[in-house]
């Protein structure tokens, strides 16, 4: 009951309550399931990972950081309580996949429901695009002599469809795709799609070429299929990280960048980016926006300018287009440093299960009778290889992630915390079985996190110096 609840809830999120439960999201389905789930939880929470991670900790400190942001950045009392209900359903999603999505088949329930999700926009939206609207050239419906046009129409008659002017200098409209609620955006859904495709090789099983064909490789090149329809650079270059660093294993660097080099130049002739370049004359609006986006956590270092404030400060009200910068400048390095905190042992534990050296076979006694937690009773039969396979498609898919983020504003999104939520589950998997050794001591995960934190401002501040003295 918790896991179907679990699925339904997260799934609730991604796609709206509207279009799961139609006239029955009146009654604030989503909150009904919340408080269901927070009670089935209850009992669970005894001898679970929650209150062993790093990232719990780091989850209390972001609802900390994005209300001191309202309180301090923009000195509005009651926004501070207002910001809650923004990082509580994240910090949720974490405790959820956390307490009951605790096995191998479990994480296939999870990953079912994201690639669920990404077909289901896919669908929707390639209806509309062969609809009868865009093979016309425009899906706005045509207003009467007297009506002015209804600006919202677009949105209301074809929801998955985002109606933009192609770069190519022709002035011919282009539609790209885009979901409902958390991806709103092609640019959300392509990171969205960046980070799943690598998770659906979890169905994967060695010579089973028909499974594998029907489970694994045909729901990958309609996700593939999808992202192109977004017309996202970020997720073609997230696309493109993922695919160096799974083949750095197989054929080494130099190959994989002169493989992805190849997709890259073959992308851009089948016109994936919708006729806008990937290079740093392209990039330059953006970088502009990073500029500003540092100017103002200068200003406001501690606690930001306040959460969703940023519009508020930038040329034609943009956000900056940078998860780093986004998080810094929102709600200062106080929330840049727990944002880090999550992330650091996320990586750290993620890139641990995946290597072979830092994993061992399974302890000869380890049995489903043995003393290990409740939440891990219920063993599966798991090796040294598969723990290895299940933190590389972890590592995949955060590499999707991030890569794609580092575009885009979304540094606090659900997929975030999923993601590491699944790289704890299968951590504590290996960590049962004394396969690996335990985690890193708090104490070196918050120095950690602090020097990450100021490693990714400098970061960005070097891009922007480089690509300066590049103009």
């Amino acid at each position: 009951m918790s896991i179907i609840l679990s699925i339904l809830y997260l799934l609730t999120n991604y796609l709206t309550p509207p279009v799961l439960f139609g006239p029955l999201a009146a009654i604030r389905v989503e909150l009904i399931l919340a408080i269901l789930l927070f009670f089935l939880s209850l009992p669970k929470l005894p001898g679970s990972i929650i209150l062993k991670t790093p990232q719990s900790l780091a989850m209390v400190g972001l609802v900390f950081a994005g209300s001191a942001s309202m309180l301090f950045g923009m000195h509005w009392i009651s926004g501070a309580i207002q910001a809650l209900p923004e990082f509580l359903p994240f910090a949720f999603a974490y405790i959820l996949v956390c307490l009951h999505c605790n096995s191998k088949k479990k994480l296939q329930v999870l990953v079912c429901m994201l690639l669920f999700v990404c077909l289901f926009v896919i669908a929707h939206g390639v209806i509309e695009l062969h609809s009868e609207g865009a093979r016309s050239g425009t899906l706005q419906p045509e207003a009467g002599a007297n009506a002015a046009p209804n600006p919202n129409l677009m949105d209301i008659e074809h929801p998955y469809l985002l109606e933009s002017v192609s770069a190519n200098g022709e002035g011919k409209l282009r539609y790209r795709l885009r979901g409902l609620g958390l991806i709103n955006d092609p640019n959300d859904f392509g990171q969205l799609l960046a980070c799943v495709i690598p998770l659906v090789f979890i169905f994967w099983r060695s010579k089973k070429m028909i499974h594998n064909i029907a489970f694994v490789i045909l729901p990958v090149c309609v996700l593939l299929y999808g992202a192109f329809l977004t017309h996202s650079r970020g997720a073609l270059l997230a696309l493109i990280a993922v695919m160096i660093v799974a083949s750095l294993r197989r054929i080494g660097l130099l190959p994989a960048l002169a493989l992805a080099g190849g997709l890259l130049a073959a992308a851009m002739a089948l016109n994936f980016t919708g006729g806008r370049d990937i290079s740093v004359e392209g990039g330059s609006d953006r970088t502009a926006l990073w500029s500003t986006g540092l100017q103002l956590m200068k200003s406001h270092p501690l606690f930001g300018v306040g959460l969703g404030n940023i519009a508020d400060y930038t040329e034609n009200h943009l956000t900056v287009h940078n998860s780093v910068v986004i998080c810094a400048t929102e709600l200062g390095m106080v929330g840049l440093y727990f944002w880090c905190l999550f992330l650091f042992p996320s990586l750290r534990d993620a890139l641990a299960v995946a290597s072979p050296s830092k994993v061992n076979e399974a302890e000869p006694g380890f049995s489903e009778d043995g003393p290990i937690p409740i939440a891990f009773k219920k063993a599966e039969i798991i090796d040294k290889t598969e723990i290895n396979r299940l933190g590389r498609l972890l590592v995949l898919s955060f590499t999707g992630f991030l890569v794609a983020g580092w575009f885009l504003s979304r540094a606090y999104v659900m997929t975030y915390f999923l993601l590491g939520g699944m790289v704890e589950v299968v951590y504590e998997m290996a960590l049962q079985r004394g396969m690996i050794a335990p985690r890193q001591r708090i104490t070196r995960v918050l120095v950690f996190s602090g020097e990450l934190a100021i490693a990714l401002v400098l970061l960005v501040y070097i891009i922007l110096r480089v690509t300066n003295l590049m103009h």
